[in-house]
């Protein structure tokens, strides 16, 4: 995406407005205030438009204001937002160096942008460097830590870091009970997720809709698509709209269990809530088709979306090529797979890892341990860091013990490797 792309009609009026502010303090002579630079700040970043973004620091320093945290918070807030991780590592590195006065929402935002790198350690090297400085954590800091933990399933630490905030004085609220839930959720203990559910009612914390709809998925990953259904019609019972992501995780749910009849049904209902299904939702409906071996719907839907693409600029993202790169290879048909997979480039996608992971599951299922390293050193050259499915892909690709050392050396020389990509 260019620097100046706007990702949205109301981003380039948020955009608009704060560069309009600015405008009219300095045409009024008046000297923006720390809240203007902040305000354009998050536009900025919000917009896609980070070297303007710079700029701004540029402009202060030049006007003799040096950048507060106030400012510098403003700035991680809209790299967060923008999952702009690397960015974010190097301001929070700008602002110590410059010794900044960093505080309370400096670090919980820094936990944040770990945590959705999926960097849990790296969240709780921040954490730990904050409470060593005397800085105090408050209840979105152990919530942000908790959710860290949660997006890779580590419940056991989730846990951990839940019952710390409670010690330390803090009530939780629905945030908090819902991250939890969410560790389970990805640890696929769905019996854990509901467990805090009935706690958080017990304690008298309403959940939300985002409760239910850990619930909804929570159940759906672990193949149990009857509780899946009924934690999304208890959603409505209790008088909430489901959302976009509330039908998706319903479809996906129904999708994993094979149950296509389901999904179409779902799609229909859907339609019928006046909702028009996104690329989350179309992305689960393919799966659906494609897990059910339905390959000719699958491909129908595909053109679908692909010619809605064209006229909207939406519908399609690597996610989607993720499935049918997927599909195609566990169904054995490799030359449509490398079609597909090919396709994501003339698109302007770029493959993630678990698009390069699936093309080389499909050559280790046929024993194809030349070909699974060829693929292994494209995605390398690539710029796409490994994790552990891909270690996995590459030992089922083994047939003889000297195979299995040579994929061991590279497994051990990716964890290396791993521990230097954020340095705190």
């Amino acid at each position: 995406m260019g620097s100046d792309h706007f990702k949205s009609y109301g981003q380039k009026r948020q955009l608009n407005k704060a560069e309009s502010v600015y405008m009219a303090l300095l045409e009024a002579q008046c000297v923006p205030t720390e809240d203007t630079y902040a305000l354009l700040l998050r536009a900025y970043c919000n917009a896609g438009s980070l070297h303007r973004a710079e700029g701004v620091i540029s402009e202060m320093r030049e006007n003799g204001i040096p950048p507060s945290a106030t400012v510098y918070n403003a700035y991680l807030d809209g790299l967060l937002k923008a999952r702009c991780t690397e960015k974010a590592v190097e301001v929070y590195q700008r602002m110590k160096r410059e010794r900044c006065r960093t505080n309370t929402e400096t670090y919980t935002l820094m936990i944040n942008v770990y945590g959705k790198a999926k960097q849990p350690m790296s969240s709780m090297k921040v954490f730990n460097e904050m409470k060593s400085i005397g800085c105090k954590p408050n209840i979105c800091t152990y919530t942000a830590l908790v959710n860290a933990f949660a997006r890779e399933g580590l419940c056991e630490k989730a846990e951990e870091v839940f019952e710390e905030m409670q010690q330390a004085g803090h009530e939780p609220d629905v945030y908090a009970y819902n991250a939890l839930m969410e560790a389970y959720s990805r640890a696929g203990f769905p019996q854990g997720a509901s467990e805090i559910f009935s706690l958080m009612q017990h304690m008298g914390c309403e959940p939300d809709r985002a409760s239910y709809n850990i619930l909804v998925d929570a159940y759906g990953r672990a193949g149990l698509h009857e509780d899946a259904e009924a934690a999304f019609e208890e959603l409505k019972q209790q008088g909430m709209a489901p959302t976009m992501k509330s039908h998706m995780l319903l479809l996906s749910a129904h999708a994993k269990s094979g149950n296509v009849a389901r999904c179409e049904e779902v799609m229909a209902q859907l339609h019928k809530s006046g909702l028009t299904p996104d690329t989350f939702a179309l992305n689960a409906m393919l799966n659906a088709y494609g897990r059910a071996g339905r390959l000719d719907d699958m491909e129908r839907l595909l053109a679908a979306m692909e010619r809605r693409g064209h006229a909207t600029g939406a519908d399609t993202d690597v996610s989607t090529y993720n499935v049918v790169v997927n599909v195609y290879g566990r169904a054995g048909y490799l030359d449509r797979m490398e079609a597909a997979f090919a396709s994501l480039a003339a698109k302007g996608l770029a493959a993630d890892v678990v698009t390069w992971t699936s093309r080389m599951g499909a050559y280790a299922r046929k024993k194809e341990y030349a070909r699974c390293l060829e693929v292994f050193e494209e995605m390398v050259d690539a710029g796409c860091y490994p994790d552990a499915g891909t270690a996995r892909v590459l030992l089922a690709a083994c047939s003889d013990e000297r195979q299995v050392e040579q994929v061991t050396a590279i497994v051990r020389s990716m964890h290396k490797e791993a521990k230097t990509l954020f340095t705190i």
